[in-house]
């Protein structure tokens, strides 16, 4: 007896929107025989959406309708009944729009726009809403349709003209269809109601629209009839703009067309008066005729004579500078401009015209830089070297094309400005040397043992050096002066100490980039030069075939130094022997050439630096003389014998001066 569901049951396809939808059937029973009836309710669930007509609505409203008007949109259909049914509707946010949902007899609900703001095209042309229908399920179901809205035009705008007044200026004797001015006005109204048509105003003289022309699409003002400066100076000229509206809105300028005088008039001469005949006696500046000139023509058109006046080349050309000073960076793009050479002439013509020409210093020059002749651009050709020439200075020649030509010189000095291109180069010690350095044991802390000497091509900034300790066998024995290489004992040697150092001092810059090098220092720790030298033979390699050299260059030194020592000696001791010639020689002629008591003082000079040794100046000073004598001798011999009597016996100019004097006080350096 069960009762079975045989096949999918759609409600809204059995009863559609009635509402209860049920179905009606009967139940035969045998045994004994019975007839039973029976309804089945089917009961609607939520399985269907809203369904709008088409997915986009389209609506046109006019920008002019008051705010309040309302427009219906279409409905959405929902199959399903009772809550499940389209229960309402939503409208997106928007400035100008607003929903309102009605209910019709049937309880089914519609929607209709509300306009809560007025539209106006020239702000928003179109709107785009989205309209949604939200039946009462659980969850709710839903649809949406787009809403276009185009805001259409109404002519609530009038022409605007970019400008009230208008001027122009045309010659009296423009041809006619020349163009004047043009006008130009704007509509924001669209269509017809934007569509602008430029007139004359009503109250425009019938003379001013024969001489001009208004094109009515464009706003050309043109020329149409012949214009007389004489007859009128100026016209004003009033235009209208209208768009094509319903009720057309208008807008108004005023174009002011000044006429320019041409000499198109010739002088009018009237004789007022002549006095003739005149007396052969007349005196000069007797009054013949009173004449008057008249021109209708204004201005210079109206003054009949007129002289011209030639240009001479009187006028030198004047540069804007008479001197410049350039700075280039070395090493520059061959090529470049450094320089423009200004200058003007206030002649006319080819008498103002101006050439450029550089004076060259050498025929260097001509390789270095070139300058443009007709405007004046000096050229740098090649690229320079600070290090090389630091200052070119050249002259260039500016002249005008007058003849004959004037021309005006300007000074012009390239100074090489610096880079730093130039790592320090070393001089003390040589890279190439195995020469060490001595240091006895037990040397105290800041004795300065060597010194790195290095120079630096650049200049300034870039060539100062800082030296810095790299590297060394023992770094806390030795330190190195930051600015002038020298190397101290930074403490005391110790007997424990290494008896060979190396040392790798760090040279720098202070460029940008920095460049560097470095110098390497053997420092040799001993009591004598021999050690060094035993120890020097002892690390040399074997197969240095110039392991002999440095040996021998030492010994040479020695036997320089001792020879040099014995040269001075000789020089001493030959020095006295002189200082006792010239006592004894003092002893033998005191009392008849001096004739001055009381003993001599015999100084003997020997000029130092380069002056040769034989030229020397012998004083001779008494203890009580009251003049000094100035005697002249002969240029010294090597023989002192001949210096004894060329003293006494010769007066005669020479290098050599004998001074006596007084004792009380030495010659100045003027006597």
């Amino acid at each position: 007896g069960a009762l079975l569901v045989n096949e999918r049951i759609d409600r809204e396809e059995l009863c559609g929107a009635l509402s209860p939808c049920s179905l009606s059937f009967e139940i035969v029973v045998e045994n004994p025989l019975e007839l039973y009836s029976g309804t089945v309710e089917i009961q609607d669930i939520n399985d269907n959406d809203p369904v709008f007509p088409s997915s986009q609505a389209r609506l046109e409203i006019s920008e002019s309708v008051a705010a309040g008007a309302r427009f219906p949109l279409e409905s959405a259909q929902d199959p399903d009944v009772g809550i499940n049914s389209l229960q309402t509707y939503q409208l997106s946010a928007n400035p100008n729009f607003a929903l309102d949902v009605q209910t019709r007899v049937d309880g089914s609900k519609y929607a209709e726009l509300v306009l809560e703001k007025e539209l106006d095209r020239e702000e928003q042309r179109e709107l785009n809403l989205v309209l949604t229908a939200l039946d009462g399920g659980s969850p709710p179901r839903s649809a949406h349709v787009q809403i276009h809205i185009d805001v259409v035009d109404a002519n609530d705008n009038a022409p605007v003209f970019n400008q009230s007044t208008y001027k122009a200026s045309v010659r009296e004797n423009t041809p006619s269809g020349t163009l004047v001015a043009r006008i130009s006005a704007y509509d924001l109204d669209d269509g017809p109601n934007g569509d602008i048509v430029y007139s004359f105003s009503s109250h425009t003289p019938a003379k001013v629209r024969e001489l001009f022309a208004l094109d009515s699409a464009t706003g050309e003002l043109r020329v149409k009839g012949q214009l007389d400066y004489e007859e009128t100076k100026l016209y004003e000229i009033y235009l209208q703009a209208k768009d094509k509206g319903a009720v057309p809105g208008v807008a108004h300028c005023k174009v002011l067309v000044e006429v320019v005088d041409v000499n198109d008039n010739a002088p009018e001469v009237t004789v007022t008066s002549v006095y003739s005949p005149v007396p052969e006696d007349a005196a000069p500046g007797t009054v013949v005729a009173l004449l008057s000139v008249t021109d209708l023509d204004s201005h210079d058109n109206g003054q009949h004579i007129l002289v011209q006046v030639s240009d001479v080349n009187d006028n030198a050309p004047k540069a804007s500078q008479d001197s410049y000073d350039v700075y280039v960076l070395e090493n520059n793009t061959p090529g470049i401009p450094i320089l423009n050479v200004s200058a003007t002439d206030p002649d006319l013509g080819r008498n103002a015209h101006l050439s450029y020409t550089l004076l060259q210093g050498d025929s260097t020059f001509g390789h270095l830089f070139s300058i443009n002749r007709e405007n004046g651009t000096l050229y740098l050709l090649t690229s320079l070297d600070h290090e090389d020439q630091v200052e070119f200075s050249m002259v260039v020649q500016v002249q005008d094309g007058g003849i004959p030509p004037l021309a005006t010189n300007v000074s012009v000095s390239v100074f090489v400005t610096d880079l730093n291109d130039n790592a320090p180069t070393v001089l003390y010690p040589h890279p190439n040397t195995t020469y060490a350095d001595v240091v006895a044991p037990g040397t105290p802390a800041g004795h300065m043992v060597t010194k790195v000497v290095a120079v630096d091509a650049d200049a300034g900034y870039n060539a100062w050096i800082s030296y810095t300790l790299l590297q060394a066998t023992d770094p806390s024995l030795f330190s190195v002066g930051l600015h002038n290489g020298d190397i101290f004992t930074a403490r005391q040697l110790r007997e424990d100490d290494a008896p060979q150092h190396t040392l790798v001092i760090l040279l720098k810059d202070h460029g940008e980039p920095v460049l560097s090098t470095s110098a390497t220092v053997s420092i040799s720790v001993a009591e004598t030069v021999k050690e060094v030298l035993t120890d020097l033979t002892d690390v040399a390699p074997a197969n240095d075939p110039r392991r002999h050299v440095t040996f021998y260059l030492i010994l040479a030194v020695i036997l320089v130094s001792a020879a040099f020592f014995i040269t001075m000696l000789s020089v001493g001791i030959f020095k006295c022997y002189k200082w006792r010639q010239s006592k004894e020689l003092y002893n033998s002629s005191r009392s008849t050439t001096y004739r001055t008591p009381g003993p001599f003082h015999h100084i003997d000079a020997v000029r130092g630096g380069f002056t040769p040794p034989n030229f020397y100046h012998q004083v001779y000073l008494t203890t009580d003389s009251r003049q000094s004598d100035l005697l002249c001798k002969k240029p010294f011999t090597s023989s002192p014998l001949g210096s004894r009597q060329g003293t006494i016996r010769n007066g005669e100019p020479g290098l050599y001066h004998q001074i006596v004097g007084t004792a009380s006080r030495l010659p100045t350096p003027a006597e």
